[in-house]
Protein backbone atom coordinates (compact mmCIF):
# COMPACT_ATOMS: atom_id res chain seq x y z
CA UNK A 1 0.00 0.00 0.00
CA UNK A 2 1.35 3.44 -0.89
CA UNK A 3 1.69 6.21 1.67
CA UNK A 4 -1.04 8.18 -0.10
CA UNK A 5 -3.52 5.32 0.01
CA UNK A 6 -2.66 4.67 3.65
CA UNK A 7 -3.54 8.27 4.53
CA UNK A 8 -6.76 8.01 2.51
CA UNK A 9 -7.86 4.98 4.52
CA UNK A 10 -7.01 6.46 7.91
CA UNK A 11 -9.69 8.24 9.95
CA UNK A 12 -9.82 12.03 9.88
CA UNK A 13 -10.27 13.68 13.28
CA UNK A 14 -10.97 17.35 14.04
CA UNK A 15 -10.11 18.58 17.54
CA UNK A 16 -10.97 22.13 18.59
CA UNK A 17 -9.14 23.75 21.46
CA UNK A 18 -6.21 21.47 20.58
CA UNK A 19 -3.37 23.78 21.61
CA UNK A 20 -3.26 22.68 25.26
CA UNK A 21 -5.00 20.80 28.06
CA UNK A 22 -7.70 18.27 27.20
CA UNK A 23 -7.66 19.12 23.49
CA UNK A 24 -3.92 18.52 23.15
CA UNK A 25 -4.25 15.28 25.12
CA UNK A 26 -7.06 14.09 22.82
CA UNK A 27 -4.99 14.81 19.72
CA UNK A 28 -1.96 13.00 21.13
CA UNK A 29 -4.02 9.99 22.24
CA UNK A 30 -5.53 9.60 18.78
CA UNK A 31 -2.04 9.90 17.29
CA UNK A 32 -0.72 7.18 19.59
CA UNK A 33 -3.65 4.75 19.44
CA UNK A 34 -5.07 5.06 15.90
CA UNK A 35 -2.49 4.14 13.24
CA UNK A 36 -2.14 6.71 10.48
CA UNK A 37 -4.80 9.00 11.91
CA UNK A 38 -5.20 12.33 10.14
CA UNK A 39 -5.61 15.17 12.59
CA UNK A 40 -6.92 18.70 12.09
CA UNK A 41 -5.86 20.71 15.13
CA UNK A 42 -7.83 23.90 15.69
CA UNK A 43 -7.27 26.79 18.11
CA UNK A 44 -6.24 30.44 18.08
CA UNK A 45 -2.62 29.95 19.21
CA UNK A 46 -0.74 28.69 16.15
CA UNK A 47 2.59 28.35 17.96
CA UNK A 48 1.17 25.98 20.57
CA UNK A 49 -0.75 24.09 17.88
CA UNK A 50 2.48 23.57 15.96
CA UNK A 51 4.08 22.04 19.05
CA UNK A 52 1.17 19.63 19.53
CA UNK A 53 1.22 18.77 15.82
CA UNK A 54 4.93 17.96 16.03
CA UNK A 55 4.35 15.57 18.93
CA UNK A 56 1.54 13.87 17.01
CA UNK A 57 3.61 13.63 13.83
CA UNK A 58 6.43 11.95 15.77
CA UNK A 59 4.13 8.93 16.25
CA UNK A 60 3.34 8.66 12.55
CA UNK A 61 0.13 10.70 12.47
CA UNK A 62 -0.59 13.35 9.87
CA UNK A 63 -1.44 16.65 11.56
CA UNK A 64 -2.49 19.91 10.02
CA UNK A 65 -2.78 23.13 12.01
CA UNK A 66 -5.62 25.61 11.56
CA UNK A 67 -5.60 28.83 13.53
CA UNK A 68 -9.14 30.15 13.91
CA UNK A 69 -11.25 32.24 16.27
CA UNK A 70 -14.34 30.10 16.76
CA UNK A 71 -16.34 33.15 17.82
CA UNK A 72 -16.15 34.35 14.22
CA UNK A 73 -18.56 32.43 11.97
CA UNK A 74 -16.63 33.25 8.81
CA UNK A 75 -13.44 31.84 10.34
CA UNK A 76 -15.26 28.69 11.42
CA UNK A 77 -16.63 28.12 7.94
CA UNK A 78 -13.26 28.80 6.34
CA UNK A 79 -11.59 26.37 8.73
CA UNK A 80 -14.11 23.64 7.97
CA UNK A 81 -13.61 24.18 4.26
CA UNK A 82 -9.85 23.82 4.65
CA UNK A 83 -10.25 20.57 6.61
CA UNK A 84 -12.61 19.05 4.06
CA UNK A 85 -10.37 20.18 1.22
CA UNK A 86 -7.38 18.51 2.88
CA UNK A 87 -9.02 15.30 4.08
CA UNK A 88 -12.11 14.97 1.89
CA UNK A 89 -14.27 13.90 4.84
CA UNK A 90 -14.33 13.87 8.63
CA UNK A 91 -14.77 10.75 10.74
CA UNK A 92 -14.58 12.32 14.20
CA UNK A 93 -15.42 15.82 15.38
CA UNK A 94 -14.34 16.67 18.92
CA UNK A 95 -15.96 19.90 20.08
CA UNK A 96 -13.63 20.73 22.93
CA UNK A 97 -12.79 24.44 22.74
CA UNK A 98 -14.03 26.53 25.62
CA UNK A 99 -12.97 28.80 28.45
CA UNK A 100 -13.75 28.99 32.15
CA UNK A 101 -14.98 32.37 33.33
CA UNK A 102 -16.15 32.59 36.94
CA UNK A 103 -17.92 35.26 38.94
CA UNK A 104 -20.89 35.85 41.22
CA UNK A 105 -24.16 36.66 39.44
CA UNK A 106 -24.43 40.12 41.00
CA UNK A 107 -20.82 40.94 40.12
CA UNK A 108 -20.50 39.56 36.57
CA UNK A 109 -21.43 41.88 33.73
CA UNK A 110 -24.06 40.87 31.20
CA UNK A 111 -21.36 41.17 28.56
CA UNK A 112 -19.10 38.64 30.31
CA UNK A 113 -22.04 36.27 30.80
CA UNK A 114 -22.89 36.46 27.11
CA UNK A 115 -19.22 36.04 26.14
CA UNK A 116 -19.00 32.87 28.26
CA UNK A 117 -21.97 31.43 26.36
CA UNK A 118 -20.32 32.40 23.08
CA UNK A 119 -16.99 30.82 23.99
CA UNK A 120 -18.38 27.56 25.35
CA UNK A 121 -21.70 26.94 23.60
CA UNK A 122 -22.33 29.09 20.54
CA UNK A 123 -18.89 28.23 19.15
CA UNK A 124 -19.71 24.51 19.41
CA UNK A 125 -22.96 25.05 17.53
CA UNK A 126 -21.07 26.91 14.80
CA UNK A 127 -18.43 24.21 14.44
CA UNK A 128 -21.02 21.42 14.42
CA UNK A 129 -23.10 23.25 11.82
CA UNK A 130 -20.05 23.67 9.61
CA UNK A 131 -19.08 19.98 9.55
CA UNK A 132 -22.43 18.21 9.91
CA UNK A 133 -23.63 18.36 6.26
CA UNK A 134 -20.54 16.47 5.04
CA UNK A 135 -20.81 13.94 7.87
CA UNK A 136 -24.49 13.39 7.11
CA UNK A 137 -23.75 12.92 3.43
CA UNK A 138 -21.21 10.25 4.34
CA UNK A 139 -23.61 8.54 6.73
CA UNK A 140 -21.18 7.72 9.52
CA UNK A 141 -18.98 9.39 12.09
CA UNK A 142 -18.62 10.39 15.71
CA UNK A 143 -19.38 13.73 17.32
CA UNK A 144 -18.05 14.47 20.80
CA UNK A 145 -19.19 17.46 22.85
CA UNK A 146 -16.95 18.23 25.82
CA UNK A 147 -19.15 19.66 28.56
CA UNK A 148 -18.17 19.52 32.24
CA UNK A 149 -19.56 18.24 35.52
CA UNK A 150 -20.57 21.91 35.80
CA UNK A 151 -23.09 20.95 33.12
CA UNK A 152 -24.72 18.54 35.57
CA UNK A 153 -25.00 20.73 38.65
CA UNK A 154 -24.99 24.32 39.85
CA UNK A 155 -21.89 25.82 41.43
CA UNK A 156 -21.65 29.10 43.33
CA UNK A 157 -19.77 31.85 41.51
CA UNK A 158 -19.97 29.87 38.26
CA UNK A 159 -23.37 30.81 36.89
CA UNK A 160 -22.15 31.66 33.40
CA UNK A 161 -19.94 28.59 33.03
CA UNK A 162 -22.61 26.27 34.45
CA UNK A 163 -25.23 27.74 32.13
CA UNK A 164 -22.93 27.31 29.14
CA UNK A 165 -21.97 23.73 29.98
CA UNK A 166 -25.61 22.79 30.68
CA UNK A 167 -26.26 24.22 27.23
CA UNK A 168 -23.56 22.02 25.70
CA UNK A 169 -25.26 18.99 27.22
CA UNK A 170 -28.60 20.09 25.80
CA UNK A 171 -27.06 20.74 22.39
CA UNK A 172 -25.52 17.26 22.34
CA UNK A 173 -28.84 15.65 23.25
CA UNK A 174 -30.69 17.60 20.57
CA UNK A 175 -28.09 16.73 17.92
CA UNK A 176 -28.28 13.06 18.93
CA UNK A 177 -32.05 13.10 18.54
CA UNK A 178 -31.81 14.76 15.12
CA UNK A 179 -29.25 12.24 13.90
CA UNK A 180 -31.02 9.12 15.14
CA UNK A 181 -31.00 6.45 12.45
CA UNK A 182 -28.59 8.37 10.21
CA UNK A 183 -25.39 6.51 11.05
CA UNK A 184 -23.73 9.10 13.31
CA UNK A 185 -22.97 8.73 17.00
CA UNK A 186 -23.06 11.56 19.53
CA UNK A 187 -21.35 11.47 22.93
CA UNK A 188 -21.37 14.20 25.58
CA UNK A 189 -18.35 14.15 27.88
CA UNK A 190 -18.49 15.60 31.40
CA UNK A 191 -14.99 15.92 32.90
CA UNK A 192 -14.66 17.09 36.47
CA UNK A 193 -11.76 19.29 37.58
CA UNK A 194 -8.97 18.39 35.17
CA UNK A 195 -5.27 19.18 35.29
CA UNK A 196 -4.96 21.84 32.57
CA UNK A 197 -3.25 25.25 32.32
CA UNK A 198 -6.49 26.81 33.65
CA UNK A 199 -5.22 25.98 37.12
CA UNK A 200 -1.82 27.63 36.69
CA UNK A 201 -1.09 29.87 39.65
CA UNK A 202 -4.20 28.78 41.55
CA UNK A 203 -2.38 26.92 44.30
CA UNK A 204 -4.59 23.87 43.78
CA UNK A 205 -2.94 20.49 44.36
CA UNK A 206 -2.66 19.25 40.77
CA UNK A 207 -2.43 15.66 41.97
CA UNK A 208 -6.05 15.94 43.12
CA UNK A 209 -7.25 16.66 39.58
CA UNK A 210 -8.17 14.35 36.72
CA UNK A 211 -5.38 13.73 34.24
CA UNK A 212 -6.21 15.20 30.83
CA UNK A 213 -4.86 11.97 29.32
CA UNK A 214 -7.61 10.02 31.09
CA UNK A 215 -10.30 12.14 29.44
CA UNK A 216 -8.55 11.68 26.11
CA UNK A 217 -8.31 7.92 26.56
CA UNK A 218 -12.04 7.56 27.17
CA UNK A 219 -12.90 9.60 24.07
CA UNK A 220 -10.63 7.50 21.86
CA UNK A 221 -12.05 4.29 23.32
CA UNK A 222 -15.61 5.50 22.70
CA UNK A 223 -14.66 6.10 19.06
CA UNK A 224 -13.15 2.62 18.81
CA UNK A 225 -16.34 0.85 19.89
CA UNK A 226 -17.88 -1.33 17.21
CA UNK A 227 -20.45 0.36 15.00
CA UNK A 228 -23.13 -1.54 16.91
CA UNK A 229 -22.69 0.57 20.05
CA UNK A 230 -22.84 4.24 21.02
CA UNK A 231 -21.64 5.71 24.29
CA UNK A 232 -24.06 8.59 24.83
CA UNK A 233 -22.63 10.16 28.00
CA UNK A 234 -19.32 9.91 29.79
CA UNK A 235 -18.74 11.36 33.28
CA UNK A 236 -15.29 11.54 34.87
CA UNK A 237 -14.63 12.85 38.36
CA UNK A 238 -11.52 13.07 40.53
CA UNK A 239 -11.14 10.30 43.09
CA UNK A 240 -11.81 11.70 46.57
CA UNK A 241 -8.84 11.64 48.88
CA UNK A 242 -6.22 11.18 46.14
Amino acid sequence: MSVGSAWAAAPAVVVTGASQGIGAAIAERFATCVPGVRLALVARDRQRLEAVAARCASTGAQAIVLSADLLETAQVERMAGQVLSSFGSVDVLVNNAGRWRGGAVHEMSVGDFALTLQENLVSMFAVTRAFLPAMLARGRGDLFFVSSTSGLEGLANNAAYCAAKHGVAGLAKAVRAELAGRGLRVCCVYPGATDTPTWDGSGVDRASLIAASDVAQMIVEAHRLSGRSMLEELILRPVAGR
